[in-house]
């Protein structure tokens, strides 16, 4: 994977807190830095999913089809031997 440098700007007593946090973990600063962006991006993607997915199944119609969906699909699998 390619890396780009880059330069930003932080307080002092963040990069403190950053050096330190990485040292627990035996990581570099740019290590721990780029882990933590990414579940910093994961976690909005996720966010924005949720976001989604909450307003498709706020519509009624939607959420009866999953259910019926779900409920077929248990029945195909159990068959006979409901829970």
């Amino acid at each position: 994977m390619a890396r780009h440098k880059t330069a930003i700007a932080i307080p002092e007593d963040l990069l403190a807190e950053v050096d330190a946090a990485a040292r627990e973990r035996d990581e570099s600063r740019s290590a721990f830095i780029t882990r933590v962006l990414r579940a910093a991006v994961r976690a909005r993607r996720n966010r924005d999913i949720t976001r989604r997915l909450d307003a498709l199944f706020a519509d009624d119609s939607v959420r009866q089809e999953q259910r019926e969906a779900a409920v077929d699909l248990v029945d195909d699998v159990l068959g006979d031997e409901r829970w």
